[in-house]
């Protein structure tokens, strides 16, 4: 049974998701002034959130024809999620990180999350398919 009837819909769909999924992250979470948790739970909200995105494209950019961006998603994902592990566990077993390192792993843990990766890739694709 085929789910979508075009790699269009599949891809309007997993930016649909996405972008879901990136809204509540940042209207439930990040800009959530009122919610106190501690910072270990702030991590694995933060790494579940970027998992679910890596997810969702891997499922909508894998079943498409172009075999690439599937490619580039996952080069760009595992990479991103290996160096914020990598110091996600730094930070909770051996000492805490510095400001400068938590900001480079926000920022690496936005561009993951971020639909616009996403988009980027669908426009591209777009383009190089025009004759």
């Amino acid at each position: 049974m085929n789910l979508y009837k075009s790699d269009r819909v599949r891809f309007i769909s997993g930016l649909i998701f996405i972008l879901i999924i990136y809204t509540t992250y940042y209207v439930f979470f990040l800009e959530n002034s009122n919610l106190v948790i501690p910072s270990k739970i702030r991590h694995i909200i933060k790494f579940i959130a970027t998992i679910a995105v890596y997810l969702v494209g891997t499922f909508h950019l894998g079943q498409l024809k172009d075999k690439w961006m599937s490619l580039i998603w996952h080069l760009v994902h595992v990479s991103g999620l290996v160096i914020i592990t990598f110091l996600g566990l730094f930070d909770w077993f051996i000492t805490e990180i510095s400001l400068n390192l938590r900001l480079f792993a926000n920022s690496i843990q936005e561009i993951l999350i971020s639909p616009l990766l996403y988009l980027a890739m669908g426009l591209i694709n777009t383009t190089l398919k025009k004759p």
